[in-house]
């Protein structure tokens, strides 16, 4: 099993990665131009000089949650000096297999912050809490059985409303960065 320095120094550094997205690509740089961290927020201040320098990613471009959560980290490791790095989930899942959502779901993207010397510090991911609550109540809503034979088109609407909400809402964006900066400073 590889360490994660390993699984860090074969990745990718976070801006070749959006410069080689096919899917998320424009929505990401648009979703990072128009946000930006908040003003006279001590949380992230405080973060300054932490333990962590160092952000692995696992992740896929055609990943909704990633689409909205990747500019927001960018954002954040900027203002706090972090280099990320961003390895491809599907490329040896033994890795995501560390970090599964409930302990069953390969979810992401998953956030690990590493010290100096590639030891985790604090793992975030794959969505705050405001979008997964988002995310189940709107399935609950619009989702009929599995079973139904209108499931599937079904889904596909649930899939764009989502990903419609991550793209332009700005408060979730900021219920985003408030969730990482939360988990960071614990």
């Amino acid at each position: 099993m590889s360490n994660l320095e390993t699984y860090y120094k074969k990745s990718q550094p976070l801006e070749d990665y959006i410069a080689d997205m096919t899917t998320n690509k424009n929505n990401v740089l648009a979703i990072y131009d128009a946000f930006s961290i908040p003003s006279n927020d001590s949380k992230i201040e405080n973060l300054k000089g932490a333990s962590f320098s160092k952000v692995l990613v696992i992740t896929e471009d055609w990943c909704g949650d990633a689409m909205m959560n990747l500019p927001i980290l960018a954002r954040i490791s900027e203002y706090l000096n972090l280099e990320v790095r961003v390895f491809h989930r599907d490329e040896d899942t033994n890795l995501i297999d560390r970090y599964l959502t409930n302990g069953t779901a390969r979810s992401i993207p998953i956030f690990i912050f590493l010290n100096d010397n590639y030891e985790q510090v604090n793992v975030w991911g794959p969505r705050a809490r405001e979008a997964q609550e988002f995310v189940t109540d709107l399935r609950a809503e619009k989702l009929p059985a599995k079973d139904d034979p209108t499931y599937e088109e079904k889904e596909k609407e649930v899939h764009q409303e989502i990903a419609s909400k991550y793209k332009n809402d700005t408060e979730l964006w900021n219920q985003v960065y408030d969730s990482i900066v939360t988990k960071l400073s614990v």
